[in-house]
C-alpha cells in the first residue's frame, strides 16, 4: 500500500454466489468488529461507501444448475466494477469486504479498467478457477478467478468490455488445500503459480511469501491481494460457509499480510467470505479486522 493512500472500504452484502446463506452479513459484522476503530489507530484517512451502488438482488431471479443465481451475481459484479473503477481512478485504496468470493469478479473487472498488468495474490482454500463445464457445485464463488483469466461464462468473462483481464504468470495462489480436477487442469495448463498447504508446511510461510510477492509483482502495475477467510484454519476462523481442516495458523496469515505490507506492492484487496451467521460470538469478524490492520501497516513494535 502506497504511504497516505485513503482507504475506501466498500460493503459488498452477497451471498447468492455461495451455497450457504449468511456472508451477506459479513461486511456489517467487520465494521462492528472495529475496523473503522482499526483504521483511525493505524493514522490512515478511509471513508465508507454506502451500499446505494448495488442492486435488489431479488430483481434478478435468472439461473441455472451449472450457474446457480448468475442473474443476481452478475449484476452484483457489474455494479462492483464500476464503483471499484471509480475508487481506483481517484487515487483511493479499494478495499471490498464480503459477501462470498463471487464479489471478486467484479473487484478485478473494476480495478482491471485502470491497470492492465494486475497481479493478484488469491490467498485461500479453495482455487475458484471453475468454469460452468467443471464445477461440482454450479456456485459462482468458485468461478470468481476463472473470470478474471477469461474463463467461463462469456457474461461474466466480458465485464467492463475486458478479456482476459488477468495473466496467468502474475496471479499466485496461496494456502490452497481442496482443488476441484478441473482446477488442477487449468492450474497446471496455464502455468499458475500454485502454493498449497503442503508447501507452507515444508517451506514455511516467509519463503512462500517472498516468491508469491516475487511473481506478482514482476512487471505489474499494481497487486490485488483477495484474502479468503476460510485460507484460515476453522480453528481460528470459525465463521465461514466452506471450511477445510488444515488451513493457515493465526501467525501465518498475520505474517502474510503484514510482509505483504511491507513489499509496498499492495494497491487494493478484498476480505471475502466472513458469514456471522455460523457462530455465536464475532471470533472470525474480528479475525478479519486484524488481518486487515495488519496488511495496512499494523506493527507488534
Amino acid at each position: 500500500m502506497k504511504q497516505l493512500q485513503p482507504v475506501a472500504i466498500l460493503p459488498v452484502p452477497f451471498d447468492w454466489g455461495a451455497s450457504r446463506r449468511g456472508a451477506d452479513g459479513g461486511p456489517e459484522a467487520v465494521l462492528l468488529a472495529g475496523l473503522e476503530r482499526k483504521l483511525q489507530m493505524l493514522g490512515l484517512q478511509y471513508e465508507t461507501r454506502p451500499n446505494s451502488y448495488l442492486p435488489n438482488p431479488a430483481a434478478d431471479r435468472r439461473t441455472s444448475t451449472r450457474m446457480k443465481h448468475w442473474g443476481r451475481t452478475l449484476a452484483m459484479s457489474e455494479a462492483v466494477a464500476r464503483e471499484v473503477a471509480l475508487l481506483a481512478e481517484g487515487g483511493a485504496f479499494p478495499l471490498a469486504l464480503g459477501g462470498d468470493h463471487s464479489i471478486a469478479i467484479g473487484t478485478i473487472a473494476g480495478l482491471a479498467q485502470r491497470m492492465k498488468r494486475l497481479g493478484v495474490i488469491w490467498i485461500d482454500a479453495h482455487a475458484d478457477i471453475n468454469t460452468p463445464q467443471t464445477s461440482p457445485s454450479g456456485n459462482m464463488h468458485g468461478m470468481a478467478l476463472a473470470a478474471g483469466l477469461g474463463l467461463g461464462d462469456p457474461r461474466f468473462t466480458g465485464i467492463a468490455g475486458i478479456s482476459p483481464k488477468l495473466q496467468p504468470g502474475r496471479i499466485v495462489l496461496v494456502g490452497a488445500r481442496a482443488l476441484d480436477e478441473g482446477e488442477k487442469h487449468f492450474i497446471r495448463k496455464h502455468g499458475i503459480a500454485c502454493f498449497t498447504m503442503y508447501d507452507i508446511d515444508r517451506y514455511g510461510m516467509a519463503r512462500v511469501m517472498e516468491d508469491a510477492i516475487g511473481i506478482a509483482s514482476a512487471g505489474s502495475d499494481g497487486v490485488h491481494v483477495s484474502f479468503d477467510i476460510d485460507s484460515v484454519d476453522p480453528r481460528d476462523a470459525p465463521g465461514t460457509g466452506t471450511p477445510v481442516r488444515g488451513g493457515l495458523n493465526y501467525r501465518e496469515a498475520h505474517l502474510a499480510m503484514e510482509m505483504l505490507y511491507d513489499a509496498r506492492i499492495v494497491t487494493s484487496a478484498d476480505i471475502v467470505e466472513v458469514n456471522p451467521l455460523l457462530e455465536n460470538t464475532p471470533v472470525t469478524a474480528r479475525l478479519a479486522v486484524e488481518l486487515i490492520g495488519s496488511l495496512l501497516g499494523e506493527k507488534i513494535l
